[in-house]
């Protein structure tokens, strides 16, 4: 993965290409609707993702959510490529497990 840090102008169009995340800060944003134990089931096929790909997302479960903030920590926790792969496999993860959207 690329650790090279984003413009402002790459982070808008890969903010563009991602519905649903938002920047906050130096990193990304999203929520989803799940029930908690199935918010757990989904947390361990992320991680078990990141673990193959060497990235990770700070994870926040709280009853009935999930959210997920995302930045390249080795980059000085600016946003970089691999944060917006990252994303996308949360999407696809989040919309395999019927997370819904919150937000965005």
């Amino acid at each position: 993965m690329s650790k090279d840090v984003l413009t402002e102008e790459q982070i808008a169009e890969h903010l563009a290409a991602r519905p649903g995340w938002a920047r906050s800060g130096n990193e990304i944003t999203r929520s989803f609707a799940i029930r908690y134990h199935g918010g757990v089931a989904m947390i361990v096929h992320v991680a078990d993702v990141e673990r193959l790909i060497g990235h990770h997302a700070d994870i926040d479960l709280r009853w009935g959510q999930v959210r997920f903030g995302i930045t390249t920590h080795d980059a000085g926790h600016q946003l970089t490529a691999s944060d917006f792969d990252l994303a996308a496999r949360i999407d696809q993860i989040a919309a395999a497990h019927s997370a819904e959207p919150l937000g965005g």
